[in-house]
């Protein structure tokens, strides 16, 4: 089975599994999420491999991060993600690319992330739910990070948090890359 079979299935498994789990019908998964019933069938059922912004809206409506959504197994209490199982979820042709480092449930899903964004790059997100926070650090070049609607240029060697509720985008506006790590923080499904 390759890597992409294998985190279909995974996937599939694992949102019938919190679906259930959290008492949502398709319809009221579909709902929250802004998800066709439709394609949450597809995906329950292996039949296609969703986007990273579906995925991202079904993680954030059932309340778990997208770690937890992809995992094929629940590992003990201490998880080792080495670097050739960390999980890239976006790339561009320029090279610029998310990968997800490692997540944890422990009061709410919690995500750590390394992003790459090459010159002229952007990336794009909806808005998460209420109590979701992105803490992040820029390791190389300057970022721009546009948070409803407002940009605030982050340097090399600066930091920032923002709420992640409205429409939010990272951007490298500059000539060289842009290297960041992230921490999402979104808040448990009540």
């Amino acid at each position: 089975m390759s890597d992409l079979d294998q985190l279909t299935q995974s996937l599939a498994r694992n949102l019938k599994r919190w679906r259930g789990e959290r008492g949502f019908t398709l319809d009221a998964l579909a709902a929250r999420a802004g998800v066709s019933r439709g394609m949450i069938i597809q995906i329950e059922q292996a039949r296609t491999n969703p986007s990273v912004g579906t995925t991202v809206k079904l993680a954030d409506a059932l309340g778990v991060s997208i770690t937890t959504l992809l995992d094929y197994e629940q590992g003990p209490q201490v998880t080792i993600v080495p670097a050739d199982q960390a999980v890239r979820l976006w790339s561009t042709p320029a090279g610029s690319r998310s990968t997800l480092l490692v997540g944890a449930e422990t009061g709410g899903p919690l995500e750590l992330w390394s992003w790459v964004l090459m010159p002229g790059d952007a990336s794009s997100s909806d808005p998460h739910p209420d109590g979701t926070t992105e803490l992040l650090h820029v390791t190389a070049g300057e970022l721009t990070v546009v948070v409803d609607g407002t940009a605030h240029a982050v340097p090399a060697g600066a930091s920032a948090s923002f709420d992640s509720n409205v429409p939010h985008a990272y951007r490298n506006d500059g000539a060289e890359t842009v290297e960041l790590i992230m921490a999402i923080s979104v808040p448990p499904v009540r």
